[in-house]
């Protein structure tokens, strides 16, 4: 699989205040209980690390590496991976990988994507062009490009043959995985009412609250769900610890379009069986899509928004665009 630079938005102020605010005033005794290292680092980034108003969560302290790993909602579904020794006294933000950084400072990471509209050459045109998206449900550069391409699939219609898939591992624990498998599903067997639900969860990011607004068959979803996390092992593997792609577990229901593609990570747009890159917003992503038509057909004059979706839940904008995702 290629590598990918995991680029997180919101947590760059607790990079940048890490190298003027010191740990060693906590004073703990070697090898402190998980616990204990949740309380130490939750209260110091919160007290020293956000702006004001801001606050993070921390979930799923684990032993890795001889570290406590944990992960830290920052807020608006983004999420990181840090670390913390077991005596409580160095945290650790995030954690590079040596040789992709080292690709990425040389222009050889070959997977690296530009905030660009314009489509690759090799892109076959085709009456009615295939668009897939692969993401991770709680990405939020994931959520940020499904805002954006969700007005095009409404232009569009039947006109394209859309697709939303997704990547072969989970960022975001078990949450994900169990949305993963509602989005599925609705798409699978309520397609009219996809649209709808992702709309609503892409505001607010609460999966109960949208089920029932777009009145989704609880039944025939849960049936669904039921049988997809059977038929590819989804939480079993996720409890036992298999098939996990380095510290990630496995997410297999697109697993072979993933291998196709080589998909490296949240978001991947394929058009026509090739991948493109694309502004975020609607008008650029209208644009994209349109120019794999042989014939462009008169939806493609619509006028769409050309202010980018902000990255995570919620319905702002951001006047800069984004090519950061969520990846290894």
């Amino acid at each position: 699989m290629k590598k990918k630079i995991i680029i997180y938005g919101s947590i760059a102020i607790l990079i940048i205040a890490i190298v003027s605010i010191s740990v060693a005033s906590y004073k703990h005794k070697d090898n402190i209980k998980p616990a204990e290292a949740k309380t130490i680092v939750e209260k110091f980034v919160n007290t020293y690390l956000m702006q004001a108003g801001s606050t993070v969560t921390i979930s799923n302290v684990t032993e890795s590496y001889g570290l406590y790993k944990m992960t830290i909602s920052v807020g608006s579904g983004q999420t990181v991976d840090s670390y913390v020794t077991k005596d409580g006294k160095l945290f650790f933000p995030q954690a590079l990988n040596i040789a992709d950084t080292e690709k990425a400072a040389s222009g050889a990471n070959t997977n690296s994507k530009t905030d660009t509209t314009a489509t690759p050459a090799n892109v076959s045109k085709t009456d009615k062009p295939t668009v897939e998206l692969f993401v991770m449900s709680y990405c939020p550069y994931g959520t940020q490009i499904e805002k954006g391409i969700l007005p095009v699939v409404s232009a569009l219609g039947k006109k394209i043959d859309f697709k939303l898939k997704f990547c072969d591992y989970s960022m975001h624990g078990e949450k994900e995985l169990k949305e993963n498998l509602t989005q599925y599903c609705i798409q699978k067997e309520e397609p009219t009412k996809f649209n709808d639900y992702l709309s609503c969860f892409l505001k607010s990011g609460d999966s109960a609250t949208c089920l029932t607004g777009t009145k989704i068959d609880k039944d025939k979803n849960d049936s669904c769900v039921a049988k997809t996390d059977n038929d590819f092992k989804v939480m079993a593997n996720f409890k036992s610890n298999t098939g996990f792609q380095g510290t990630y577990p496995g997410f297999d229901v697109n697993k072979i379009d993933n291998t196709k593609y080589s998909v490296a990570g949240s978001p991947t747009l394929i058009i026509n069986g090739t991948e493109v890159t694309s502004g975020r917003d609607s008008a650029s992503l209208l644009k994209t899509i349109c120019s794999a038509f042989n014939e462009q057909p008169e939806e493609c004059k619509a006028t769409l928004s050309s202010n980018t979706p902000t990255a995570g839940f919620g319905e702002g904008t951001t006047n800069s665009g984004s090519a950061a995702g969520c990846g290894q």
